[in-house]
């Protein structure tokens, strides 16, 4: 009998624990959630560096003695990407070359990837009289750079997401697929002021000093892991605001336009678009006049600037109006953590 009460007794301290500790499990949970829905905003600017994956053809050129780019003729176009030649392997503009000469004036296989299909051409190279050399009849680039704005940062792991768009090549106007990819310190010297018709443009230089890595270049932005202690959020740290819950009004945008620290200008959200899954769901009209003076408005270099609103993180700056430089859009927080990758989450 004994024995029964005490494993009775037993089982009622259990139970009693168990219950007591319900709420405290649930507000930890609680707790975890909101914290993944917290960031820190950005506005610092960053220079990336991007290594493709292939090689972007950007142009063709004839063959003196020829007069024909071979690799045209054969059925390549602007914006194609090279991943091989005789099914290896090309990521550089080196192992291209390497290849070219080492097949001379034998014909090839090039194979390259079109928007989401593989295709396969082959391409007899062309003797060049001036190069005293076989080539295709084609320019292909490796690598691109450009200047950006963070727009949050996690506040545990280092990650950063920025931009609010993917890094295009200049040529082709197409994402540039991302092999590897660094971040660099940037000084920004001085601001190109936008133009009707003409965009304007933060002037700077990239430091030698690496701060981080890309770890991908997508629609809605690029994202990677900074060094620890590379920025300095210019606010605490913010909730998230979804979608269904940003409004026309004011506004304000953090991004820095000189040598200095991030500085906070006023804008207005003039329209909203729910149901546009790209990166113009907000647009923007810029009203803080130190900035118009500075800039113009929007500038290139200023993608990725933070929207904040009520104290919540709206999204960012994406777009500028040529016809307008005061006006351009922006896209939802909500699209560009969508789009960032899970093993930075």
């Amino acid at each position: 009998m004994k024995t029964k009460n005490l494993l009775f007794s037993i089982l009622c301290f259990f139970l009693a624990t168990i219950l007591f500790c319900l709420p405290i499990f649930a507000a930890s949970n609680e707790a975890t959630t909101q914290d993944c829905t917290k960031l820190y905003v950005g506005g610092m600017p960053f220079g990336a560096k991007i290594v493709s994956n292939g090689l972007t053809v950007v142009k063709f050129t004839e063959t003196k003695g020829n007069n024909v780019s071979s690799a045209y003729a054969a059925g390549i176009r602007q914006g194609d990407i090279i991943n091989k030649i005789n099914d290896k392997e090309i990521n550089t503009i080196d192992d291209f070359v390497r290849e070219i000469d080492k097949i001379g004036g034998n014909e090839m296989k090039i194979t390259v990837q079109r928007g989401n299909k593989e295709l396969t051409f082959n391409v007899k190279p062309r003797y060049s009289i001036d190069d005293g050399k076989y080539k295709t009849g084609i320019w292909v680039k490796d690598a691109t750079s450009g200047i950006g704005t963070v727009t949050f940062l996690t506040p545990d792991t280092c990650a950063f997401g920025g931009l609010g768009h993917a890094i295009c090549d200049s040529a082709t106007g197409k994402i540039v697929p991302l092999q590897r990819g660094t971040v660099m310190d940037v000084t920004i010297n001085g601001v190109i002021k936008g133009q009707v018709g003409t965009a304007g443009e933060l002037k700077g230089s990239f430091d030698a000093k690496k701060i981080g890595t890309l770890v991908k270049n997508s629609e809605c932005g690029v994202f990677g892991l900074l060094n620890k202690d590379t920025f300095s959020s210019p606010e605490p740290l913010m909730s998230i605001c979804p979608k269904s819950e940003v409004k026309e009004g004011e506004a304000y945008i953090w991004c820095t336009l000189d040598k200095g620290a991030p500085q906070k200008y006023k804008v207005e959200i003039t329209n909203i678009d729910t149901t546009n899954s790209s990166t113009k769901n907000l647009k923007l009209k810029i009203c803080d006049s130190a900035l118009l003076e500075k800039s113009g408005g929007i500038v290139q270099g200023m993608s990725g600037s933070p929207i904040i609103q009520n104290g919540r993180l709206v999204g960012a700056v994406t777009h500028v109006l040529i016809n307008d430089p005061t006006q351009g859009y922006g896209i939802f927080i909500e699209n560009m953590l969508n789009a960032m990758p899970s093993i930075l989450k």
